[in-house]
């Protein structure tokens, strides 16, 4: 980890060598998807820093919660559900540097975030923690991101009673750590893509263009916009901001409009910069029709689109109900699609059982047609 920053990251599965664009709207499913088979570890090379090629990993937490536990977000309070709810975090990973060089993604993966910060007072239950984090220009910026997050955020003096003013305000604090912290390239950057969990209620954080996508039986909810520069509300604020794009990167530099890092794009701190560190926030309080997160960069959905990923992990679940089987089996996917990216992928399930089989229920609704419909078709049966 960089200096000039104390290191008080959580130890946490799913980190070097261990082991999700509607606004919420869903999306029609696009294809079908055959279920994969277990994929091998892909021979490649030595990425920089010693990080390893393939990384994958299943963690599981389960926990328990009552509806009178989710005061603390500011949060949204289902008043309909049942007294008591049963959450059971399972979260699988992978990465894979695929065609490029070297592997510049990180992740981070806490199941059970009271092991971590238990000494935080008021905080819900249960609570669980995940990040993606696409890096470029070299690794340092990811891997200085991942280790802080979650710290600049449980730090914050909003948590956990203002969750999203503490996750807003975390990632510039990281993003600012970054620019002062001593041996790091800080031309180096990566976007951020966060959802903790408190209660039953999550908060996607996004800088970006990494995606979360929410299954919700079979269907598929984006919680995350991608932060494209030719993007209609980026565009504006770009321009606004004085920059400029060229055929779709920013300042022909970036070809992402929101990320951490990239301090030769920004500048001096505290300037206004056309690259913004600040996420995009979406909240949701989870129900049970709400089965599980894919998390991804866009390595993966380059080539897939939210439903096709969506389809395949609930048809692997509902095969052998194994999340880290599920990332990898999204990952294998998109190298056979040929993607051009590294791929990170975490899959996070919200209950020990996999998806239950959807049923169509038949329409019984009469249908009627409307007299001169009825003689339309009259006249044409009689001239044939």
């Amino acid at each position: 980890m960089a200096s000039g920053t104390a290191d008080i990251s959580p130890q946490v599965t799913g980190l070097d060598g261990g082991c999700l664009n509607g606004g919420g709207m869903p999306i029609m499913e696009d294809q079908n998807v055959d279920a994969l088979a277990n994929s091998n570890h892909i021979p490649t090379g030595k990425p920089p820093r010693n990080l390893s090629v393939m990384r994958n990993c299943t963690s599981y937490a389960l926990l328990t919660e009552s509806v009178s536990d989710i005061g603390s977000m500011g949060l949204k309070s289902p008043a309909s559900e049942t007294a008591e709810f049963v959450f059971v975090f399972r979260s699988g990973s992978c990465s894979e540097k695929g065609p490029k060089q070297y592997m510049e993604d990180e992740y981070i993966c806490v199941d059970n975030l009271h092991d971590h910060i238990a000494e935080i007072e008021n905080l819900p239950s249960p609570g669980a923690f995940y990040g993606v984090f696409d890096g470029h220009n070299g690794v340092d910026a990811a891997s200085f991101i991942k280790s802080n997050i979650l710290k600049f955020i449980v730090e914050d003096s909003h948590f956990p009673s203002g969750v999203k003013k503490a996750v807003r305000s975390a990632f510039v604090k990281a993003d600012h750590a970054f620019a002062d912290a001593s041996s790091v390239d800080k031309s180096s950057g990566t976007t951020a893509l966060t959802a903790l969990i408190l209660g039953r209620t999550m908060l996607i954080a996004n800088a970006g263009d990494c995606r979360a996508v929410l299954g919700k039986r079979g269907r598929a909810i984006e919680l995350s916009k991608d932060h494209k520069p030719n993007c209609t509300s980026e565009r504006l604020r770009i321009e606004k901001l004085g920059g400029v794009i060229y055929d779709g990167y920013l300042n022909g530099q970036l070809s992402v409009a929101r990320a951490l890092g990239d301090w030769h794009i920004k500048g001096s701190k505290g300037s206004k910069s056309p690259l913004s560190s600040e996420p995009e926030l979406e909240e949701i309080v989870l129900t049970e029709e709400d089965e599980f997160l894919i998390m991804g960069c866009d390595g993966l959905w380059d080539v897939m689109s939210s439903q096709c990923a969506v389809t395949m992990v609930r048809k692997e679940l509902m095969q052998h109900n194994d999340p880290e089987r599920c990332s990898k089996a999204l990952v294998k996917e998109a190298l056979q699609r040929n993607t051009c990216d590294n791929l990170t992928v975490v899959v996070v399930c919200f209950s020990e059982d996999p998806p239950p089989k959807t049923e169509i229920s038949k329409s019984h609704k009469r249908r009627s047609i409307s007299a001169e419909g009825l003689d339309l078709l009259k006249g044409v049966l009689s001239t044939i």
